[in-house]
């Protein structure tokens, strides 16, 4: 304001005007109206024609990128105060986040991966140990300081109200589903969603020993047949439950908590990708600059800043960590398709560097969502059956399994296109 009431004889209104017109973006903003009165009454005033030009150009250039002096301390702060929590107390930071969504560039499973790789040991959530939020506990490893344990909160299905309701009575733990669905009165489905994400680890149930034993329940007993416990429902036979294959328990995992501890997808898909020419992400800083490298990837986030002239960033993951993609116009318009709904992107590029960052341009682009659908062959024991107690308890097991899934309902419909059911499990974050 002070060099356009000075240097151009503005009046302090039309100076106030002009500091109003660089808050917006110049392409829907005023302050071009302005140009021709700046220039002239810095000529006026005995100043250089070309040094005019670029002083209302250093301006106009402000109202494209600026950021008021009060907000960038603000925001300062807010960054040193994070990176202090992030460096000294990891899991506090990672805890502090997961409880905060959904927020900013990268889901939880991105903030659980960067946490573990800072050391912090992550627990899966469980109906006898977690909170509805995530929280801190003694880590099992001695040398280590607090462990994260995964809250209830990152279920799907899961409300928070049948979450608080499940840590509210559990009192000195739960024994058995049984003594779950007793006392906290929770509805099948939602007994089902805590079987599925894997959360009775405490009861020494895995996934589909969990499923098979809530799936023999019905809605919560009146009370007088709760105090009759178990002589009501009778014995229980033992099956034995066949294992679900790696690649099962991770697609289950992603499908119910956005997030697997066991392993990353492409963990499972290495072998295959590096058949195929694909470096992990990690070894990117360690190729030269220049080189022409191939690099695969689950898609976190695309960007395409409005600013960026039509360039599109792009974030990929693999069990080594992130890339970096930049995909330019040209590029872009070939592999149009690719680059807004790819899942599981394949990209063949030149490797920029400048310093410790690196970025891949990229030329080729491929869409590997398929091999997510590949991950598990979903064999037919599917535990979506109908409550136990429609079966006569007196047939025998293999009868009454079959029975049981024969009368099973039909389970919601997965997409059936692999690219559509990879953006289901593994969703990007895209900002545009």
């Amino acid at each position: 304001m002070k060099i356009a009431i000075v240097g151009a004889g503005f009046t302090p209104s039309e100076a106030d005007r002009l500091r109003r017109a660089m808050a917006t973006f110049r392409r829907v903003g005023t302050i071009h109206t302005f140009r021709e009165k700046f220039v002239a009454g810095m000529k006026e005033r005995g100043y250089d024609p070309d040094f005019a030009e670029r002083c209302f150009n250093q301006i106009e250039g402000f109202g494209e990128y600026g950021f008021p002096e009060s907000h960038a301390a603000s925001f300062a702060l807010l960054v040193y105060v994070s990176a202090w929590m992030k460096c000294h107390y990891p899991a506090v930071f990672a805890a502090a986040l997961l409880n905060s969504q959904p927020m900013g560039f990268y889901a939880p499973a991105q903030i659980v991966r960067d946490a573990r790789e800072h050391g912090v040991t992550a627990l899966p959530p469980d109906v006898n140990l977690s909170d509805w939020d995530a929280t801190l506990e003694i880590d099992p490893d001695p040398t280590r300081d607090m462990a994260l344990r995964i809250g209830l909160r990152q279920i799907k299905g899961l409300s928070e109200e049948d979450g608080r309701r499940l840590v509210a009575e559990r009192g000195n733990g739960y024994r058995d589903p049984v003594a779950l669905w007793r006392r906290s009165g929770l509805k099948p489905s939602v007994l089902e969603a805590l079987a599925r994400a894997d959360a009775f680890g405490s009861m020494g149930l895995n996934r589909r020993q969990a499923l098979w034993a809530v799936k023999g329940l019905g809605e919560a007993p009146l009370p007088l047949f709760a105090a009759a416990g178990e002589a009501e429902r009778g014995e229980e036979p033992e099956v034995a439950l066949p294992e679900m294959a790696i690649g099962e328990e991770v697609v289950e995992d992603y499908s119910w908590l956005r997030l697997s501890l066991k392993r990353h997808p492409l963990d499972l898909l290495r072998s295959a990708m590096a058949a195929e020419g694909a470096i992990p992400t990690a070894q990117v800083l360690a190729t030269p600059a220049e080189t022409r490298v191939t690099v695969a990837g689950l898609v976190l986030v695309r960007q395409r800043p409005g600013s960026a002239k039509g360039v599109i960033f792009v974030t990929v993951e693999d069990e080594t960590g992130v890339a970096n993609i930049i995909v330019w116009p040209k590029a872009f318009e070939k592999f149009r398709r690719i680059v807004l709904t790819a899942r599981l992107l394949r990209i063949t590029g030149r490797l920029q560097r400048e310093g410790i960052v690196a970025h891949i341009v990229a030329d080729k682009l491929e869409d590997l969502s398929d091999r997510l659908d590949a991950l598990t062959e979903m064999d037919d024991f599917a535990l979506t059956v109908s409550p136990a107690d429609e079966v006569k308890r007196n047939v025998d097991l293999d009868t009454r399994a079959a029975a049981l899934r024969r009368r099973r309902p039909t389970p919601p419909p997965r997409p059936k296109h692999p690219r559509e059911q990879a953006k289901v499990l593994f969703p990007s974050r895209d900002f545009h």
